[in-house]
């Protein structure tokens, strides 16, 4: 599979000029921490930074719930702090789950631009 990827896009960047095959380059596949750092550019990177700032947050407040889960002997304050560790690990995964989804849209917007971009020039040449 990974040889007719490779086959398809050197056919394209052959039928391309120099320019159009650049810019076909940039929207090649990126890295994890290329995804990463995309989540913090474009419209919505407010949100994001929002939630990665809750994240750590809610991961610091987990931490010193659980401390404080072991460092008693009280059974209603073990529930407290042990429904706390609970909540906010919680609000971790649920706020990691949106920062993953938002990485894979990016990828897929990026997949729909190179597509976009494969019929624009197959249009153009084809006029």
């Amino acid at each position: 599979m990974k040889t007719e990827k490779q086959d398809i896009d050197r056919l394209i960047k052959e039928s391309l000029s120099k320019e159009e095959a650049e810019f076909y380059d940039s929207l090649d596949e990126q890295s994890l921490f290329d995804m990463m750092g995309g989540m913090y550019k474009g419209s919505m990177s407010w949100v994001m930074i929002i939630m990665t700032l809750t994240q750590v947050a809610a991961f610091g407040f987990a931490i010193y719930c659980a401390v404080q889960f072991f460092g008693t002997d009280i059974t209603n304050e073990k529930l407290t702090w042990g429904l706390g560790f609970v909540t906010l690990m919680l609000m971790v995964s649920f706020t990691k789950n949106y920062s993953w989804m938002h990485m894979n849209k990016q990828a897929i917007i990026r997949e729909l631009k190179r597509i976009e971009y494969q019929l624009a020039i197959l249009n153009s040449k084809g006029s």
